[in-house]
């Protein structure tokens, strides 16, 4: 069984694009030999440059946290806006494997994929530097709790649904060995000023051991969009990516978060009201009302079913990204009678309750809670997780 070393774009040589330079230690005042890369439109940053953008890391300038690390909004003395990532410590990598990391995610562009413009490696500094994208993230914006000045028209969330689905069939289908997310979600959906979805952290797994998979216990974070199969076997094929996928496109169109607790109990789950209402033939009711009257309800009442369709218990009635793509176009028709129940959140959440009370499981937590006013206090976690051969996704 192969592990996930193998997901992410070609593996690059030890040789390849490398030079050999001198950079000072400043732990041990010695001048040590490393490694750094020669890449096109990639720049080396020393830790003082991102001080010095960051205010040394001011709370004030963070902007995010993930299972991956933090990431701060930054000017560079240039004036050019960044994202930098500082990455956790649970990366383990050695100096030359952090690059050649590096190198792989460089290689891979498209127009809804985050650029990596830059990094940093210092000591045991491991930092990655992005563009900065002015219109933040869906769940700080369109399911965010608080104050949003964004108007998410109909029109914006057609390209924001169309934008994602082009960047998964590229990493799904376009890219050779073919790309696997696995952290597909609100948060990892950024948009720039013209709203052109951009997906991140599509190469941040690469970066840690292949046998930690972060899996967030927060009501609305990972644990929401994953694929039971993943989150109960650890089967991680593309179709997992298609199940949180399917997910976020109910997000979407809803303008509402996977679970929240503020509502009424058969109300929580998101994919478990969407089900109920489609049994019942009234799916207009989900239709977020902020997105006013040029709202095409029709093509939004289709999204919705093809969300349902990529969210599918069984793996194998999930359609592929390209397949979704199409329908998505209204250039292939949605066969209603393939839908069949999806696998819902409170049926996973049940049986993992159940499994941690009797099977004597392990698994070991790391990270701090962190509080939420809509969805309480929430926790991160590491789970050992095995993966399937490439050719078997």
């Amino acid at each position: 069984m192969a592990k996930f070393a193998c997901c992410f774009g070609r593996v690059a040589s030890p040789t390849d694009d490398v030079h050999r330079v001198s950079a000072n230690n400043k732990g041990n005042n010695n001048d040590i030999s490393i490694e750094l890369l020669d890449v096109d439109n990639m720049r080396l940053y020393t830790y003082k440059d991102l001080q010095f953008a960051t205010e040394d890391f001011k709370p004030e300038n963070k902007i995010g946290q993930g299972g991956f690390g933090s990431v701060y909004k930054g000017q560079l003395k240039d004036g050019k806006l960044v994202a930098i990532k500082v990455l956790g410590t649970e990366s383990r990598q050695g100096l030359r494997e952090f690059l050649t990391e590096i190198m792989v995610i460089s290689d891979i562009a498209h127009e809804n994929l985050v650029k990596l413009h830059g990094y940093c490696v210092e000591r045991d500094h491991r930092i990655l530097v992005y563009g900065f994208l002015k219109n933040g993230s869906l769940d700080q914006t369109l399911l965010g709790s608080g104050h949003c000045d964004i108007k998410f028209t109909w029109e914006i969330r057609r390209k924001i649904c169309m934008g994602v689905a082009k960047g998964l069939v590229y990493l799904h289908e376009e890219v050779q060995p073919h790309v696997i997310h696995r952290d597909i979600k609100a948060s990892n959906i950024l948009l720039d000023e013209d709203f052109t979805p951009k997906i991140s952290d599509f190469g941040l797994a690469k970066l840690f051991p292949s046998h930690l998979t972060h899996v967030s216990t927060r009501i609305a974070g990972t644990q929401g969009y994953l694929a039971p199969e993943y989150a109960i076997r650890g089967q991680l094929t593309r179709k997992a990516d298609i199940y949180s996928f399917g997910v976020l496109l109910l997000e979407i169109i809803t303008g509402r978060p996977n679970q929240n607790k503020r509502l009424p109990i058969e109300e929580q789950y998101l994919l478990e009201r969407v089900w109920e209402l489609y049994r019942e033939g009234d799916l207009e009711k989900l239709v977020d009302i902020s997105i006013g009257e040029d709202v095409d309800i029709n093509e939004a009442c289709r999204y919705i079913k093809i969300g349902l369709l990529c969210t599918q218990s069984l793996p194998k009635n999930r359609p592929s990204m390209s397949k979704v793509m199409k329908m998505l176009n209204d250039e292939i028709d949605l066969d209603e009678t393939d839908l069949s129940d999806p696998g819902l959140l409170s049926e996973l959440t049940t049986f993992k309750n159940g499994k941690n009370n009797t099977s004597g499981t392990s698994s070991s937590t790391s990270g701090k809670q962190e509080d939420s006013p809509m969805f309480g206090n929430t926790t991160s976690s590491f789970a050992t997780m095995s993966f399937t051969a490439i050719n078997d996704r």
